[in-house]
């Protein structure tokens, strides 16, 4: 099995000087010009040596260092690219969030589907990386919103026998002038690039690989140029360490990272890297925090940063074990650091947590229960009680809100606002789930166990209440709670990418599969409801129908929430119905009740009525969230969306409940795009192309694959979609929004009809108005005013009945009041009345006010029993109940003080209470 140890070779290493030497403390293979240099020059193998000594030329903000970056490479034949949002599943399918800058790439480019937007390029890429929250502000380098700054060259082998296979072709550059590309952009900054180590870190992830080289600089990790060149393969020469082997693959990639924070951090030299990156929210945050230290303060402050490089949590085995070392390194106590420190630490996850707020916010990701809503909550709620723990009173949509204007986004209104919500909704949900956490620090410490870390992620995901407040509430229940250093990482690893269906292409069946593709005729002419086929073959199913291939069709298969076209094939012997239309690959396979016959000319005919409901009710579609969008704010994303004949829904993503006004003004705008009777129009543009002029938000109904995307405009509404139109706005008629409703924390659905429709369903509106009225007997207009007259006097007269019931229970409780029976510190009253539940239950309830215990039985519907238990009396309702219960064929049960029950064998009522004494006893005695 081979290594890649001659991947790491280059001619670059050689030209240069260069020695290839072994750590001594890690192990790690690494290249440097210093024949004296003995370490890796990486932490713990090394301390940083830039804090307090910046060193770069000059000293550079975030804004500054990222210019000098990117114009290096412009200055060297790279295309400058605009930023993807932080939002990576807007573009693709398999992951949530945007983690490196070759995320906006995947999958399409790098497997040579379509070409790059530049070749090669070089970008700025916010990325938020979920798995390093539990380190922010520990380790003094960790953030988990930052910038990749890269630059990136896409290859494919020149030995190809096909090169057009793929998008790209050739080399543009490989690893040496990778290598020389960072030498010269590190000496442009001021680096003396003796200093440099490139240490040999094969990298793996999502099925490729690669040699891979950390840059190291005085300590911190600048920068990491990773090779793209192998996949996974089962029979693969090379071996890796994740324990899978690889081939070398046809495309070849350059994938590089340069993060701007550490940049920007090594050419100022502060403590941290929260004080270069976040100057003035740090000193705002300190002041309002109350946290001031002295000179001798600060000076441990930095001693601690320059060795702070050990706080790892997703390395260290134990973040105290670590801090207690540093603590011993500079001669302090560890709790006298870890009080100077933690109040810090918070500080500077507050700011970061601040920023990755910021962009997911500014980038429009709507805070909810799943997907990239789910991790904007959980950063939200830790922030918000970061800020409670250390005392920093100043509103969290404030603190959002200046990291959002640093980042110029135009939505700012829009993100104070849903932060000010996801606020209010957490304290909510804290009132909810500390009753819960309470209960559940009462079980656990009667077993006298720790509450585990299963539990906490569920109090987490279920109530949103942090570890450490469980922890305190524990504690006062006399229960252990040990939190995990790495718990949100462990709660974000339960919400973190959607993973791709690998079974997809395995599910077409092979026989299908070899087929050639479908012609499809439905966007020649969408009006158009017959053609005619040759059939290239036929499949019987299971269920006795039969799967029709054509080789070419206009019946739409069903996709984008658009329902299949119906319809019939016929040839001179025979006709089938079309029931259903579905697409596998490029192959549309209609079900059909018959065989037509492999090799029979067909002349095909769709249900045309059916079909044009359909384009109405998908048009409107595009209507009714582009009208939602302007009504409720660009951050208005479809969530999901089905388009029927009858009526249809689309899901949004929105923070708040859409009230009445707002769906009428969603209405009236849509019906206003309607009547300006516009144009629906196709394109076919190159995807780039399409996406650098209408940004992501094209893919509102899925990503589809290849190098030019079709694109339906309505208005100033454009999305990318497959499915079939009006030809004008006027054609729909009119659209009715039926109703709103909140499918899940964050998606709100809007149901509509469109055409004829919406007129039946305005009338059935109308019909169920009129009928009201009719009951009523005044006009439909009284109706609302009415119905809320009857409902307040139905309330009032329910209410009097209740108060006449209790009055009544109370004169039976004390005019009869059965037998008493001596319980020692208490008395029970044991009493036969054949009466409803509700005057049982009334009657029980005003005995135990008297302080007695109360057993009440019915034979009214079955034997009935309520039992109630006052305060400080040992009994249990719910035993007593279950024991009396069972004596009449039944069961029941309840909470201690006030349970019910029953059974069918009337007859042994008595019996039963005739035993009630016997029982009470005999539970008090338990």
């Amino acid at each position: 099995m081979s290594t890649l140890e001659a991947e790491y070779r280059l001619e670059y290493f050689e030209e240069e000087g260069f020695t290839r030497k072994e750590c001594p403390d890690c192990g790690d293979f690494f290249w440097t010009r210093d024949g004296d240099r003995e370490t890796c020059g990486e932490p713990p193998c090394a301390e940083y040596a830039f804090i307090g000594n910046p060193s770069l030329d000059e000293e550079q903000s975030l804004e500054e260092m990222r210019e000098a970056f990117l114009s290096f490479f412009e200055d060297h034949d790279h295309e400058r690219i605009e930023p993807y949002p932080v939002a990576a599943n807007r573009w693709r399918d398999d992951v949530l969030l945007t983690q490196a800058s070759i995320y906006d790439f995947q999958p399409l480019v790098t497997s040579g589907e379509t070409p790059p937007p530049a070749n090669p390029l070089t970008i700025s890429q916010p990325c938020i990386r979920m798995q390093d929250i539990d380190n922010v502000g520990k380790t003094g380098r960790h953030t988990m919103a930052f910038e990749m700054m890269a630059h990136h060259a896409f290859n494919a082998r020149e030995d190809l026998d096909d090169p057009d296979q793929y998008a790209y072709e050739g080399e543009v550059y490989w690893k040496d002038q990778t290598v020389r590309y960072c030498d010269e952009f590190f000496a442009a900054m001021g680096v003396d690039i003796e200093e440099i180590t490139y240490i040999e870190d094969p990298w793996v992830g999502g099925g490729n690989a690669g040699p891979a080289i950390e840059v190291i600089y005085r300590g911190v990790e600048l920068a990491t140029l990773v090779f793209m060149s192998m996949e996974q393969d089962p029979d693969g020469e090379y071996e890796l360490k994740d324990g899978n082997t690889y081939s070398p693959m046809d495309t070849y990639i350059v994938d590089t990272g340069y993060g701007l924070e550490r940049w920007t951090w090594v050419s100022q030299g502060t403590p941290t890297v929260y004080e270069a990156i976040y100057p003035d929210m740090i000193s705002f945050l300190k002041e309002n925090a109350g946290i001031d230290h002295t000179d001798e303060e600060e000076e441990i402050v930095t001693r601690a940063a320059t060795l702070a490089g050990h706080m790892d949590i997703d390395e260290a085995e134990d973040a105290e074990r670590a801090r207690g070392t540093i603590a011993e390194q500079i001669g302090v106590d560890v709790d006298e650091l870890r009080e100077l420190l933690e109040p810090l630490e918070a500080i500077y996850a507050i700011a970061d947590h601040c920023r990755t707020l910021a962009y997911m916010l500014g980038d429009e990701i709507v805070p909810s229960n799943v997907g990239t809503g789910y991790l904007a909550r959980m950063v939200l709620r830790r922030t918000k009680r970061l800020c409670d723990t250390v005392g920093v009173d100043a509103p969290l949509d404030e603190l959002v809100d200046m990291q959002a204007e640093r980042l110029d986004y135009e939505n700012r209104d829009t993100v104070r606002d849903i932060v000010r919500t996801e606020v209010e909704k957490y304290r909510e949900t804290l009132e909810r789930g500390g009753r819960r956490v309470r209960q559940l620090a009462e079980e656990y410490a009667e077993r006298d166990e720790a509450i585990p870390t299963d539990e906490l992620i569920e109090l987490y995901d279920s109530h949103g209440i942090q570890p450490d407040m469980v922890a305190e509430i524990a504690h006062e229940k006399g229960a252990e709670v040990s939190v995990p250093d790495d718990f949100y990482s462990l709660v974000a690893e339960r919400h973190g990418d959607e993973g791709v269906d690998e079974t997809a292409e395995a599910a077409v069946d092979d026989r299908i599969a070899d087929l050639p593709e479908t012609e499809r005729l439905y966007y020649d002419d969408q009006e158009r409801t017959e053609f005619e086929a040759m059939v290239l073959d036929t499949f019987e199913r299971d269920d006795g129908g039969y799967d029709v291939v054509l080789d070419r069709t206009l019946f739409y298969p069903e996709g984008g929430g658009q329902p299949a076209d119906t319809g019939s094939l016929s040839t001179d012997d025979v006709t089938v119905e079309v029931e259903d239309v579905q697409r596998e690959g490029d192959v549309i396979v209609h079900h059909a009740d018959g065989d037509p016959g492999t090799g029979e000319f067909v002349r095909g005919r769709i249900d045309g009525g059916r079909r044009q409901q359909l384009m109405r009710n998908h048009t409107a579609t595009h209507i009714v969230i582009h009208a939602a969008r302007q009504v409720l704010g660009d951050h208005i994303r479809q969530a999901g969306a089905q388009k029927g004949v009858e009526r249809s829904r689309i899901d949004v993503r929105h923070y708040d409940r859409i009230d009445r006004e707002q769906a009428k003004a969603i209405e009236h705008r849509a019906n206003a795009i309607v009547r300006e009777n516009v144009s629906v129009t196709a394109e076919w543009p190159d995807r780039h192309d399409a996406e650098d002029e209408y940004g992501f938000d094209l893919y509102q109904g899925g990503i589809p694959p290849g190098e030019r995307i079709r694109l339906i405009h309505v208005a100033d509404d454009v999305q990318a979609c497959g499915g079939t139109h009006v030809a004008r706005t006027g054609d729909i008629g009119t659209i009715k929004l039926l109703n709103t409703e909140r499918v899940q924390d964050g998606v709100e659905r809007l149901a509509f009809a469109a055409g004829e429709a919406a007129i039946e369903a305005t009338q059935d509106t109308e019909d169920a108005l009129s009928g009201a009225a009719e009951a009523f007997d005044v006009t439909p207009s009284e109706v609302p005013e009415t119905a809320e007259r009857f409902f307040t006097e139905w309330k009032e007269r329910g209410k009097r009945i209740e108060d006449l019931e209790a009055q009544l229970a109370e004169a039976r409780a004390a005019g009869d009041v059965g037998e008493e029976v001596d319980l020692g510190d208490a008395t029970a009253v044991i009493q036969r009345m054949d009466a409803d539940p509700d005057e049982l239950q009334a009657t029980a309830t005003a005995i135990v006010e008297s302080g007695d215990v109360a057993v009440v039985g019915s034979g009214a519907d079955g034997a009935q029993f309520v039992v109630a238990v006052p305060d400080g009396v040992g009994i249990d309702a719910g035993d007593v109940v279950g024991e009396l219960a069972a004596r009449v064929g039944g069961g029941g049960g309840g909470p201690p003080d006030f349970a019910q029950g029953g059974g069918p064998q009337t007859e042994e009522l008595d019996t039963a209470l005739e035993a009630a004494p016997d029982v009470l006893r005999q539970v008090l005695n338990a």
